[in-house]
């Protein structure tokens, strides 16, 4: 029960290993013209790595769109109706 509690939990963001194998690009600027080309979101770090989220990344991988799950505008209650 206790190697439960041990188990190690994973970054959420993708490690520069892991987003070379994805990409199969090993330089950053490579990697960065990767994530542009098939529209991927990611940041740059100060020193120009790009990072991707772990869930983005597995969702982008299992076909589906993530922004499809954002709601299209926020709800706003319509008060015009009350006296």
């Amino acid at each position: 029960m206790s190697s439960i509690f041990e188990t190690k939990v994973e970054s959420e963001t993708l490690t520069s290993d892991e987003l070379a194998s994805i990409t199969g690009c090993p330089r950053r600027h490579d990697q960065v013209t990767w994530l542009v080309n098939n529209g991927w979101v990611y940041h740059l770090k100060r020193n120009g790595e790009p990072v991707v989220g772990r869930l983005y990344a597995r969702l982008k991988l299992a076909g589906v769109n993530p922004a499809s799950f954002a709601p299209a505008a926020p709800w706003v209650p319509d008060f015009s109706k009350l006296s």
